[in-house]
């Protein structure tokens, strides 16, 4: 089946088999911040934004997106980098794995929520999981970021 959507705001059309996901098809077209993780839905590493909201690649059909935008990581560097420099600078990326899916839903965060508590905040990425951590200097690097973003803070993330 021919599907068109785009990708990073690049127009896409591929023949694909009815039932592959969308991780792969956004893999496929060169976006390997998309990870596969758990395959259960359960821990973030797929995550994308499908018109403008987060969603789990993973468990959603490449043909249900006909006609969307989907954005990954590397359609959003410069705010990928900035928040990225945070978590650096609380020791909160360790090995790496999970922190493409895991900026992805913090900056959909920023987007949807404006001022969110810490309790938002943990609510909004309890679907993220990162082995290396116990989510202490995650939930840190993203208050700085906060501030920074308030400039109520410089930008070194320290």
């Amino acid at each position: 089946m021919l599907v068109k959507m785009w990708i990073n705001g690049e127009a896409i059309r591929d023949h694909i088999d009815p039932d592959m996901l969308l991780l792969d098809f956004v893999r496929r077209h060169g976006c390997a911040s998309v990870k596969r993780g758990c395959e259960t839905s359960n821990c973030g590493l797929c995550t994308v934004m499908l018109e403008g909201k987060p969603i789990l690649s993973c468990s959603m059909l490449a043909a249900r997106a006909e006609g969307m935008h989907v954005m990954t990581l590397e359609g959003i560097q410069e705010e990928a980098r900035e928040f990225g420099s945070f978590m650096a600078g609380q020791g909160a990326d360790q090995c790496g794995f999970c922190n493409p899916g895991f900026i992805m839903n913090v900056l959909a965060m920023i987007r949807e929520l404006t001022d969110p508590t810490e309790e938002e905040i943990k609510e909004y990425l309890e679907g993220n999981l990162c082995r290396c951590s116990g989510f202490v200097s995650q939930l840190r690097s993203i208050m700085e970021y906060l501030k920074y973003k308030k400039g109520e803070q410089d930008g070194s993330g320290k």
